[in-house]
This record gives C-alpha cells, sequence and structure tokens, in this order.
C-alpha cells in the first residue's frame, strides 16, 4: 500500500522542476518593491536621455541581448534584441524625424526576487504639443550583466 498520497506526487515533481529553473545568481538578488521602483525609474529615465539624445544603441541597452527578448506591439511580435533594434533603426538614422520621449505613471511590482513587471505611459511629443502616447507594460530580470527588459508590450492610446 503507497504511503502518502499520491496526488500530490505529479504536484512535487512540479515544484522541484521549477525550483531548478533559475540559477542561483537569480535566487540571490532578492529585491523589494521600493528597490525595484527605483531600479526600473532609473533605466527608463536612461532610456529617455538616450531616445533624445539620438542615440539606438544606448536606449537599447536595456534590452537583454539576445533572441529571447521579446516586443509586442500593434505592427506585430518581434523576437530577439537584433529585431527589437531593427524595429527602431529608421527613425534614429542620420535627418530622420523622431519625437521627443518621456515616459509617466510608473507603476511597478517585483514578481520573483530576481523579475519586476512595471506598468506606465509613453509620450511622444514635440515641444508643447503630443504627437503620440500609449501604455507598456515591462517584464525586467535581473542577468550578469544587471537589471535587463525581457519583455516590452507597448499599445498606441491615440
Amino acid at each position: 500500500m503507497p504511503v502518502g498520497n499520491t496526488k500530490k506526487t505529479p504536484f512535487l515533481i512540479a515544484l522541484a522542476l521549477l525550483a531548478g529553473c533559475y540559477n542561483a545568481e537569480e535566487r540571490s538578488v532578492g529585491v523589494g518593491a521600493d528597490e525595484l521602483h527605483t531600479i526600473v525609474d532609473d533605466l527608463l529615465t536612461d532610456s529617455e536621455e538616450k531616445w533624445n539624445g539620438g542615440d539606438l544603441d544606448g536606449f537599447m541597452y536595456w534590452y537583454q541581448s539576445g533572441s529571447e527578448t521579446s516586443f509586442m506591439g500593434s505592427d506585430g511580435p518581434f523576437y530577439g534584441w537584433d529585431q527589437i533594434r531593427d524595429r527602431y533603426a529608421a527613425r534614429f538614422e542620420p535627418g530622420a524625424s523622431r519625437d521627443s520621449l518621456r515616459f509617466e505613471n510608473l507603476e511597478t511590482r517585483p514578481i520573483a526576487p530576481w523579475l519586476g513587471l512595471a506598468t506606465a505611459r509613453y509620450v511622444l511629443f514635440q515641444e508643447d504639443s503630443i504627437t503620440a502616447t500609449g501604455i507598456f507594460t515591462l517584464v525586467v530580470k535581473h542577468t550578469a550583466d544587471g537589471w535587463r527588459i525581457i519583455h516590452d508590450h507597448s499599445s498606441s492610446t491615440d
């Protein structure tokens, strides 16, 4: 006769597998809500500065390099750092028109010690005139390179 509840076995196996899905570095990070908010606010502030300064690679710095990073928007899903960069590249060509960028209404929350969720509004503008605006959700992850965006879902609300 089996000992214990065998109905729990699949759950315990799944839990053990999930526990092994992240490495020791990720387990050791552990940020609180206030610290995560500061991290993401700094990340977005730097992104604004790089965008507004015409520095595409500086803007892309915060996106995790590699093929697993994703961007979802009205023009379709993009997978991988290179595809996401290509999506923005035309706006940074010499002589290209690119509106200024700012972020508003940032909200963040940790979803694991090494993962965070951020929501906010982006605003594209020229002088005092708003040219486009929308909302976005970011998933940020602590990596060997520091905190990086691994998923960006942006939606225009114009």
